[in-house]
């Protein structure tokens, strides 16, 4: 099992080099968006918080109002995982399945956490509890094998010091 996806740069002919700059410079285009759109979730979330406490009753949030801030709130950290994703790549040209397997996890958490029960089939929460048991094992496997892998790797068989 492979925790990432890494590209062999040095066995590649110059036509796969520049086509690799290109994508690296698409990715770089796509981290600057990203964090545009970061700031712009941060401003929505203080401009939805801010319309919600102003409504009556005045400086009270609702249950339904505590919920979509916690939505808002959890997206942008989406946002701002998917950014890791996208820096961690830059850095490493390596895909994490790690950072993928923990953004998909709170993308499904914030999924749980705003889903509304009363307009919601069984069925569609079954399987939103699938996927995030999935996924959940599939990080589990992932931090399992990194642990394994670490030992394995150290000297004396026990924990490796960084």
């Amino acid at each position: 099992m492979s925790d990432s996806i890494h590209h062999n740069t040095t066995t590649d002919g110059p036509l796969l080099r520049r086509l690799r700059g290109v994508i690296r410079f698409a990715v770089r285009v796509l981290a600057v968006l990203m964090t545009i759109v970061i700031l712009f979730g941060v401003a929505d979330v203080v401009w939805v918080l801010y319309q919600r406490l102003l409504k009556a009753p005045v400086g009270l949030l609702q249950i339904s109002d505590i919920l979509a801030t916690f939505g808002a709130f959890i997206a942008v950290l989406i946002a701002i995982e998917i950014f890791e994703n996208i820096t961690v790549y830059l850095r490493d040209d390596v895909i994490h399945v790690k950072i993928v397997l923990a953004t998909a996890l709170m993308a499904i958490a914030r999924k749980i956490i705003i889903l509304d029960l009363q307009e919601t089939e069984p069925l569609h929460v079954f399987g939103i509890a699938a996927v995030a048991l999935a996924m959940s094992i599939g990080y589990w496997l992932v931090v399992l094998y990194e642990k394994q892998r670490a030992k394995a790797a150290s000297p004396h068989g026990g924990p490796s010091t960084p």
